[in-house]
């Protein structure tokens, strides 16, 4: 499976990193320290802001920044979702506790999807997505399948935020919280295929990579590598630029 595709814009926002000049700094000297202070919202109510967690509060204000371009439609990916916000439910019903209405409204995967809309005022067909660590991958694949019905402009944005206690032993989540956003649009100047692990160039991993695909690519596109691979679950994903 090949693909290509150009990205028009973009935005994202993780500890320590929301201009242009930090992430391109970074992409040359990635810092193994994700300690760093949370990027403040400029485009969210403060009031609308103080009812969202961190991921969802990043990944819509990643969103709304690109909201202008007019997109046709959508994509939002997220592999853990309102993790934290579901576990803080599940830990208030072992202690038969009284669940706050906000926190089971809100505690859907898809409830950064429906902020971003209803904030920017703006409805869009959207799409969320949770696969894995392979969701920025195939985030990309619906990106394509939109594009090849019609859609001029695609908003893709990957985000996750903190991995609660209780799953710490089970997950690798090195971000405490981040969000990445492409606008993206039909052309040559990306070019993803898929390979299969037999025949990539990467060793074979054992455990999870510990960055999200999303924050990989990042780092290889803003730096202009010309070649490189992220690793997947069941494929590796060779890109050229």
């Amino acid at each position: 499976m090949t693909y290509s595709f150009n990205i028009l814009d973009w935005c994202a926002l993780a500890p320590g990193l929301s201009s242009v000049e930090q992430w391109q700094n970074w992409s040359i000297h990635p810092k193994t320290d994700w300690d760093g202070t949370l990027p403040k919202t400029q485009h969210i109510p403060m009031m609308t802001a103080r009812r969202m967690s961190t991921a969802s509060r990043l990944s819509v204000e990643v969103g709304l920044t690109l909201l202008n371009q007019q997109p046709d439609a959508a994509i939002f990916i997220s592999r853990h979702g309102e993790l934290e916000r579901t576990c803080k439910i599940i830990e208030g019903l072992c202690q038969q506790q009284d669940i706050s209405p906000t926190d089971f409204a809100m505690s859907v995967h898809n409830t950064a999807s429906g902020l971003l809309t209803i904030t920017g005022k703006q409805p869009l067909p959207i799409t969320s997505i949770a696969a894995g660590i392979d969701g920025f991958q195939q985030g990309m694949l619906e990106a394509q399948a939109m594009l090849a019905d019609g859609a001029k402009k695609v908003l893709l944005v990957d985000f996750d935020g903190a991995v609660p206690d209780a799953y710490q032993t089970r997950i690798v989540h090195r971000i405490p919280a981040y969000a990445v956003g492409f606008l993206i649009s039909a052309g040559e100047n990306l070019c993803c295929q898929q390979i299969d692990k037999s025949v990539s160039h990467l060793p074979v991993e054992t455990e999870t990579p510990a960055l999200p695909q999303s924050i990989t690519f990042m780092q290889h596109w803003l730096a202009k590598d010309s070649q490189f691979t992220l690793q997947g679950m069941r494929s590796d994903w060779q890109w050229h630029q």
